[in-house]
């Protein structure tokens, strides 16, 4: 081949990706490209999004199962602590009784003490108004000096774990006559 051959050629090389090149194609993939840039950025954003919900939804998780792990154990224990404060209430007629009574007040006030460095909380709504997610009504009974819809009586007493009720107190709360 002669040098006027191959410039000829190079020549018709150039040619011809000038004319497969059309500007109005250029702009019809550089606009659907942007369009996929686009869906593939919120796609990612949206992920992103997702996976930061699951991450925190998860440590809520892992926080509320350490928060609450103790409720089984704390609902087994309840019966002892209502059995001790009955008790106390029995009448101390001779030494050997106050002595008694004295022993069962300090288990009492330590095992309150250990229930409330763990979280626990009593629940003793006497003259408060009534609350259905922290109070079991066993009865209504009218009065006239009190406020309807008011706690009158404790018959048992309510536990909140870390604000979770663990068990409603039982109370008997006043109707209006």
């Amino acid at each position: 081949m002669t040098e006027d051959e191959n410039t000829d050629s190079e020549d018709k090389d150039v040619d011809e990706e000038e004319a497969e090149v059309d500007p109005s194609t250029e702009t019809e993939v550089s606009s659907s490209t942007d369009g996929e840039i686009e869906a593939l950025r919120d796609q990612l954003l949206r992920t992103v999004a997702e996976s930061e919900n699951i991450r925190r939804r998860a440590s809520r998780d892992v926080e509320n199962a350490y928060k609450y792990a103790n409720e089984k154990l704390l609902e087994d224990l309840l019966p002892i602590l209502d059995s001790l404060e009955k008790a106390l209430e029995l009448p101390g007629q001779s030494d050997d009784a106050k002595a008694f009574s004295e022993g069962i007040e300090i288990s009492l006030r330590m095992f309150r003490e250990i229930l409330e460095r763990g979280g626990v909380a009593i629940v003793d709504p006497l003259g408060e108004p009534f609350d259905p997610s922290k109070h079991e009504a066993l009865a209504m009974v009218p009065k006239d000096e009190v406020e309807p819809n008011s706690v009158i009586e404790v018959i048992q007493k309510g536990y909140l774990l870390n604000e979770r009720v663990v068990r409603a107190a039982r109370v008997i709360v006043s109707a209006a006559s």
